[in-house]
This record gives structure tokens, sequence and C-alpha cells, in this order.
């Protein structure tokens, strides 16, 4: 098949499967009328002289230094979030190699849901505008500092991507849950070594997440489109050649399998800025 013929393909697969997840201006829509407000159920950001306030001072300053390990090149990685992104990183977890291209039906699934957890997670983002950990503490960080600062820290929208896409992933290949939600944990995880979130906004989004996601499984429509996903992914995961590559998948494993806080100094500065 000519070059051509091929990418044209490609893209009304794509296409296909972000159809109805966008409105005539651009506009993402997911399963639910209503995004439930995960305020009711997410604690409300640390304050000042709070307990949770200082650990996340400590441990916004006690990573700084991860930016220059390996841990820190897999957070500068993590940094990209759009749902091809999102696919590829968690196709190790998976054990399967997830594209919009190769897995529509997975794709149109995981940005439904995506969104809804995104719009009930920037709501609270906008209710609570907490301050991000570099506008607190100095330190450097593996993005622009200018653009981050245009939004708020808690719950963390990163954070919210990766969770979403990790509990969907698991319910659909519980077998791979357990490698999968410890790529989520890890995802969330390096908006911390990346300096962009601190730990108390990337916890909050765990739970919102899961919040949001209790009402998205209720939906009719998603329920169909999980079982079309979960069809798929029991298709591609027959075949041997859609298994993603070894030595990067035993690379990534040794990276995410445990938590960043279990390799923090037992004691980090309580410098005050």
């Amino acid at each position: 098949m000519p070059r051509l013929s091929v990418s044209v393909s490609i893209s009304v697969v794509v296409l296909a499967a972000l159809g109805s997840n966008l409105g005539a201006a651009g506009e993402r829509f997911g399963y639910l009328d209503a995004v439930p407000d995960i305020t009711r159920v997410v604690p409300p950001p640390p304050r000042k002289a709070d307990a949770r306030y200082e650990a996340d001072r400590r441990v916004f300053r006690a990573t700084r230094s991860m930016l220059s390990s390996a841990r820190g090149q897999l957070a500068i990685h993590d940094v990209a979030y759009t749902m091809p992104d999102l696919m590829r990183d968690f196709s190790c977890a998976a054990g399967v190699k997830l594209s919009p291209e190769t897995t529509p039906a997975t794709l149109r699934l995981l940005m439904n849901a995506d969104t809804d957890t995104q719009k009930a997670n920037e709501a609270a983002k906008q209710s609570w505008k907490r301050l991000r950990p570099f506008q607190i503490d100095q330190g450097p960080i593996c993005q622009s500092k200018d653009e981050l600062a245009k939004s708020y820290d808690y719950p963390s929208g990163h954070a919210a991507h990766g969770w979403t896409v990790g509990f969907v992933l698991a319910d659909l290949l519980p077998d791979r849950a357990p490698r999968l939600l410890s790529r989520a944990r890890a995802y969330g995880e390096s908006r911390v070594v990346c300096g962009a979130h601190n730990m108390s906004a990337v916890e909050a989004s765990h739970l919102g997440v899961n919040v949001s996601l209790q009402q998205v499984k209720l939906n009719s429509r998603y329920l169909a489109d999980f079982a079309a996903a979960k069809m798929e992914l029991e298709n591609r995961s027959a075949n041997p050649g859609t298994t993603p590559d070894g030595p990067a998948c035993t690379a990534e494993q040794a990276l995410t399998q445990r938590s960043i806080l279990g390799d923090l100094p037992s004691k980090a500065s309580k410098r005050r800025s």
C-alpha cells in the first residue's frame, strides 16, 4: 500500500475514535453530563504552618537532586501528557503496545474518561488556587516556571491523567493491575521529581480521580466502550508481535516499581525561605 494511503487510513481510524469526544468548537466531552464536586471528598490543600505544608516543602527540597538522575530523566519524559503519550507510557505496564492507531477503542474509552476526571480536577484547582512548590521555595524544576505559574498546584492535573489511565487499564487488564497502578503512581510522582507539584497535590489527585471514576463507571456509554476496549486488548494480547520492547520495559520497571519517598534522605533540610 502506498505510504500516503497508509497515512490516510491511520488518520481515519484516529479521527473515528475521537469523533464523539469533540464538540463543534473542539471542546472535549466525556461520559458525564455533570462532573462530581471532588472538593467534598478530597481534603483541602495544606496551609502555612500545617504539618502537611512543611512536609511538602521538605519533599520539594529533597527531590531537587533527583533531576540529574535516571529518575529525573523519566520525570522529564513524563511531562508530555496527550493521550497518545500516555498510551505509550503505559504500554510496558499493560504488556501491550497501546496507540491511537492500533488500539482505537481503548483510546476512545481513555479519552472520554479522562475528560471527566480532568474537568472535576480542574474545578477543584480553581476553587483552591494553591501555589506550586517553586513559588514557595527556590529550586530547579524540569519545565518553564513561567508557564507552570499560569495554573495551580492542587490537585495535580498530570497525576490525574496518570491515575485515570492506570485505573481504567487495570480494570481492562486485571492480571496487569499491579504493574499498571505502580506506573500510575510513578507517573504522578514524576511531577514531584520535576518540581512542578507538591506531594500533597499528587496524592490528592489519586483520591479525586477515584471519586470521579465511581460515577463514570455507572454510565451506559462507558460500559459499552469498556466492553469494546476489553475485546480489542484481548485480541492484541493474543498476538506476540504486539508486546512492547523487553529491555526498555525492564529499565522502566526498575525506576517505577517503588515510590520515590523511599529514596528520600531521612533528614531533609529544614531551611526556611
